[in-house]
């Protein structure tokens, strides 16, 4: 990777959002979509029904909510490649602690620490990457990165599924473990020296900071609004996402879920794809907006449709298209808000709280369809998704109340 180091910057830019792309992909399906394929062999080695395995998995996003503001600190202090590096190597020995594991309280604790890696190597630390690089260009790269990544789903929940076939889950996490230290820290090494360049820091030093939308008297409700709605977007997202096999298997499509499940990932991919050939000119928080509204009416639709197989094609679709969308506004819609100078601490600190409520979502979603159903659990997801719409559409009332009604109100 030498040969990129005196490249263009465009160049070099591209190649470092593909090969960030890889370490994503790799990174999102080996310690968060495998899980919920796997879910069910650990429970039966432990003994455990499900909603206390998928409460061990919340336990641990709650731990990497916690941890996401260090992270956050940490990413602005030393860079986000040291720190994805660095990540690499943790999310090795998590994933082998947990293989290794010889009873349930050790099983728990690799979980939590599996998702502590992931805080060090997912797009929170490749969003700061990027803003550290170039932030003028930080919008297109997100979106560039976002595309990529959303194939990790479409590949690793049939891959997961395969290799569970033949190996044990415990297997399969020594087989994700190598492949974080031979795909994934080579990549985040080489971004930790780049990010050392002599060259590129005096060209990074020249480069235009960029400055936030709000008015610095509405920064704090805008990020508390910004963080209430991805905050909502995290609980439905997670609940579906870790449930999705679960849920259609539980309406009657078992034989073809892996199938519907499938489709996720295209349809985050092609959202993707239509924000970035429209040259992005849908603002930040208008994808939030509409991200959204897609993702409860998805859920909307499967709870309408029942085991209609086409109903549950659109859902696939249709949630998957909301779900790329969100992502893009993980990233974009704090550098919009808030500007770049402490995007790496004011990002954790949003995915502290995304993921706290997040952490909360698979063990509240299996409590309620296990005590209520499928139909209550669902109509949950599409009540709290109104909220998130609510929470994005009052940050746009914040950009647009004049100065005179600030004081107005202060009066």
């Amino acid at each position: 990777m030498r040969i990129f180091r005196n490249a263009p910057l465009l160049t070099q830019g591209r190649f470092i959002v593909a090969t960030l792309g890889v370490t994503q992909i790799i990174g999102y399906g080996t310690l968060y979509y495998s899980f919920s394929p796997l879910a069910a062999s650990m429970g039966q080695e432990f003994g455990w029904p499900s909603d206390w395995v998928f409460g061990a998995f919340s336990a641990s996003l709650l731990a990497s909510g916690l941890a996401s503001p260090w992270v956050g600190r940490w990413i602005d202090r030393f860079g986000a490649g040291r720190i994805m590096a660095i990540g690499s190597i943790g999310a090795a020995i998590a994933l082998l602690a947990c293989a290794l594991s010889p009873n349930a309280i050790v099983f728990v604790i690799g979980l939590v620490v599996i998702e502590l890696a992931s805080t060090f190597v997912l797009y929170n630390a490749a969003f700061a990457l990027l803003v550290q690089i170039k932030p003028t260009t930080a919008k297109t790269s997100i979106t560039h990165l976002t595309l990529i990544a959303g194939f990790a789903s479409t590949i690793f929940w049939p891959v997961t599924t395969a290799l569970h076939e033949h190996l044990t889950w415990r297997e399969v996490y020594y087989v994700f473990a190598a492949a974080h230290l031979l795909f994934c820290l080579p990549i985040h090494f080489w971004l930790a020296r780049l990010s050392r360049n002599h060259l590129e820091l005096a060209i990074k030093a020249a480069m235009p900071i960029v400055e936030g939308t709000l008015p610095t008297d509405r920064v704090r409700m805008g990020f508390v609004l910004m963080v209430s709605g991805f905050a909502l977007l995290g609980f439905i997202n997670a609940a579906i996402l870790i449930h999705m096999l679960p849920i259609l298997a539980a309406l009657g499509l078992g034989s073809v879920s892996v199938l519907v499940g499938t489709l996720f990932g295209p349809a985050q991919v092609a959202s993707r794809l239509f924000s970035l050939v429209s040259g992005n000119r849908l603002q930040p928080l208008s994808l939030a907006i509409i991200s959204t509204g897609l993702m409860s009416s998805a859920i909307a639709i499967l709870l309408w449709s029942g085991n209609w197989l086409t109903g549950a094609l659109a859902f696939a679709v249709i949630f998957g298209l909301g779900s790329g969308l969100s992502s893009i506004a993980q990233g974009t819609l704090p550098l919009a808000l808030f500007g770049s100078m402490g995007y790496g601490e004011r990002v954790g600190q949003s995915t502290a709280v995304r993921l706290v409520a997040s952490s909360a979502a698979p063990f509240v979603f299996a409590f309620i369809m296990h005590w209520l159903g499928i139909g209550p659990s669902l109509l949950v997801c599409v009540a709290v998704g109104c909220l998130a719409a609510a929470s994005f559409a009052l940050i746009g009332r914040q950009l647009r109340i004049r100065p005179e009604e600030t004081v107005s109100a202060a009066g």
